[in-house]
Order: structure tokens, then C-alpha cells, then sequence
């Protein structure tokens, strides 16, 4: 946390690739990437648009996915903290109660009503014997307009997600015993907002995802290992 208090926005959306010009540093440009990151967490949003003071058009656009990526590529050559190595189920890293799933025959009405009920953006699969075979989240919603398929909502969550692109059809997971530096590593090399943390038998045992991890970086492991 304190590298990212002295990396500020600009400099990180730079070396991004995000912007291809030079711009004029405004005050909120000079937000450090540790700030950013808190207020994603802090105000419960997924996306963080950075305005320009003088002209109020919106420069770009920040998101946990993108911050892990940064903090993933620009600090791990650097000496690693202690915790890194510690696994994430004892650093209380992710959600492990009260875990919502769905069997595939589950009609997406009721998948798209516990989204909205219990507030959450994703719901692992199951096939009849508790095994986890795949994660139907808000984004795979937009293929619902994109088929035009939205007046059927009775279908299947296993139907519904036929139309999702082939190269997203794998559910990613981890073990609860795996470090956090193991678990940051497939996130940002699969390029996924989650992992459905599982037992030996391939059951739900939890998820974890970039907000809970960046939430442990930023604000809690500060007070935890100060």
C-alpha cells in the first residue's frame, strides 16, 4: 500500500497503455493508485471514470480488474511480503458462508432473482452430484439482449449459457490452501473477476474475487501485519 500511495493515477494509465498522449495533470489525476483503489472498494463500484477538471470529458476509466493487473505486473519482482505466501482461507480472503449456487436446471429467472436479492454478480453451477461445472454471472446478462433472448427467462441456466463465446466456457477455480500470490496469478493470467474456491472433491467451498483481494492489500493487510 505504500508503493501504491506514491503511484499516481496518470503514471499507472500511461504505463497501461491506456492513454497514447500527453494530457494535462489535473487534481484528480494526481490521485495515487492506492486512493483509487480505496474508493472502488469503499463506494462498492466496478467502475471509477477519471474526469478532466477542465474540460469534464472522461479520460478513462478504472477498474479492480485492471488495478490487480497493475499491482500483479509492476510489484512482483519485488521482495513479496510474508502473507503472499499464506493461503487465502487464513487470510480470511473471499466469502465462504452462506454461498449461493444453482443446478444447471435451474430456470434463469431465479438465478437472475438471487442477483438481485442477495447483491451479489455471480452463482456457481452445479451438476446433481455438488460438482462445480461453470459460473453464470451479471455479465453473461448481455447475452440475453445480444440473442434477443430476453422474453424467455425459463430456460435453463445451463441453455442460457450456450450463448456464451466458447473461450469462456472454462470455470476457473482454486483450493483454499492456495497462497495468495498463487490465487492473484491465475486471476490476472486467466483474466476472470473470480475464482470459485473448491474442496478436493470439487465442491463449493467459497469465492474469492479482485475486489476481495484488493480489499485485503489495501486495507487490510496494513492493520493486520503493521
Amino acid at each position: 500500500p505504500d508503493l501504491l500511495r506514491h503511484v499516481n493515477v496518470l503514471s499507472y494509465c500511461v504505463s497501461d497503455s491506456v492513454l497514447s498522449l500527453a494530457i494535462r495533470p489535473s487534481p484528480l489525476l494526481l490521485f495515487s493508485v492506492y486512493e483509487s483503489i480505496r474508493m472502488l472498494i469503499q463506494k462498492k463500484i466496478h467502475r471509477l471514470p477519471v474526469i478532466d477538471h477542465c474540460s469534464s470529458n472522461c479520460l478513462f476509466i478504472l477498474t479492480p480488474k485492471r488495478l490487480l493487473q497493475y499491482i500483479y505486473t509492476e510489484f512482483e519482482n519485488l521482495a513479496q511480503p510474508d502473507f503472499m505466501s499464506k493461503s487465502i482461507s487464513s487470510l480470511n480472503i473471499g466469502t465462504y458462508n452462506n454461498i449461493a449456487s444453482v443446478i444447471q436446471d435451474t430456470a434463469l429467472i431465479v438465478v437472475l432473482n438471487i442477483f438481485a436479492e442477495r447483491r451479489i454478480s455471480a452463482v456457481p453451477i452445479i451438476d446433481h452430484n455438488g460438482h462445480v461445472v461453470d459460473v453464470y454471472a451479471k455479465f453473461d446478462v448481455i447475452n440475453l439482449a445480444a440473442e434477443k433472448t430476453y422474453n424467455n427467462l425459463d430456460i435453463s441456466v445451463k441453455d442460457a449459457l450456450k450463448h456464451r463465446a466458447a473461450e469462456s466456457r472454462t470455470v476457473h477455480t482454486c483450493l483454499p490452501d492456495e497462497s495468495l500470490q498463487t490465487v492473484m496469478r491465475r486471476i490476472v493470467e486467466k483474466q476472470v473477476h473470480r475464482l470459485v474456491v473448491v474442496d478436493v472433491h470439487n465442491h463449493v467451498a467459497g469465492i474469492v474475487s479482485l475486489s476481495d483481494i484488493l480489499n485485503f492489500l489495501v486495507l487490510k493487510a496494513p492493520v493486520m501485519f503493521a
